[in-house]
């Protein structure tokens, strides 16, 4: 090396510029909690109240407080974790989420949920220069006890959900099917969306929260989101006492699988398959006999 090139500036990476240090959590005051459940909590006014200005106002003010959190010196890059979280969620509330199995439905939602996804990762990567978000598809091989969890949840869905959906009258949230193409693109659309969940609200949100809170804090704030948005979907009733609890298994799978986003998504959809022949029976009475313990309660 020449002398010219030893006194020469070398560039830094991401994590080594000013202000670019990684978040740790054990170093985050409690106090950072409040911006990240503001954020948390426009999602419910959003997406479950479906108010949009007070949603957008508590959502700046959680995006805002995060920033002052970091210029305090009381977390780290919280106010850029929470605006990525809040672009996301400002694209989705600007759209009807009510299931549409029409070819504009599928192409909206399509658009929408897609830009949810996109925008993070590309504010992540291209300005604020860090891999904060990955999708980690490959992970090591199933434990018994992972096997285990998905006969539990075959069996669980089976017994739990057509009473849910069939019972409750809340398969009327989605709409009717009037042919096989409709069918089709109902059942693509389930599981596009159960997908996409895993994508958004745990490998997005869950993840970004981890770097800036305990299992248990990042957990229910990014359930509050999950929850919000299902609601909206169509999971209403007495379904939050299904949603909630699916919702913080599922960032606690993701944790203790070491982040097996295979193995989530695994779960999830088959949690779908059921939902989507649920709603089926429930708009096609010929088809009750699937679900003979739910059938009964179909008025």
């Amino acid at each position: 090396m020449t002398a010219s090139e030893a006194t020469e500036p070398q560039p830094q990476s991401a994590a080594s510029r000013p202000g670019a240090e990684q978040p740790d959590p054990t170093t985050t005051h409690p106090i950072a909690i409040v911006p990240a459940a503001l954020v948390s909590l426009s999602a419910v006014v959003l997406f479950a109240f479906l108010e949009t200005i007070p949603g957008y106002v508590i959502l700046l003010s959680g995006v805002l407080g995060g920033v002052l959190t970091d210029r305090a010196g009381l977390s780290r890059r919280l106010g850029a974790d929470l605006a990525v979280i809040g672009a996301s969620l400002t694209v989705i509330s600007l759209t009807e989420l009510k299931a549409d199995v029409s070819w504009a439905g599928v192409a909206r939602f399509t658009v929408v949920l897609g830009l949810a996804i996109v925008i993070p990762v590309v504010i992540t990567r291209l300005i604020y220069k860090e891999r904060s978000i990955a999708f980690p598809w490959r992970g090591g091989r199933w434990t018994r006890a992972q096997w285990t969890y998905v006969a539990v949840v075959i069996v669980a869905g089976y017994l739990i959900l057509p009473v849910y959906f069939l019972g409750s009258g809340v398969y009327l949230n989605w709409p009717e099917l009037a042919d096989d193409g409709e069918i089709l693109r109902f059942f693509l659309g389930v599981n596009a969306v159960g997908l996409w969940d895993e994508l958004f609200f745990i490998c997005i949100v869950f993840t970004l929260l981890l770097r800036h809170f305990p299992l248990w804090v990042a957990n229910v704030l990014q359930a509050t989101i999950f929850v919000s948005f299902l609601w909206e979907l169509g999971y209403q009733s007495w379904g939050p006492l299904l949603t909630i609890p699916f919702a913080l298994v599922q960032g606690l799978i993701f944790k203790l699988s070491k982040r097996n986003l295979l193995y989530v998504v695994t779960v999830h959809l088959l949690f779908d398959v059921v939902v989507f022949l649920a709603i089926v029976a429930g708009r096609m009475p010929e088809l009750l006999w699937i679900f003979p313990l739910a059938a009964p309660l179909v008025g």
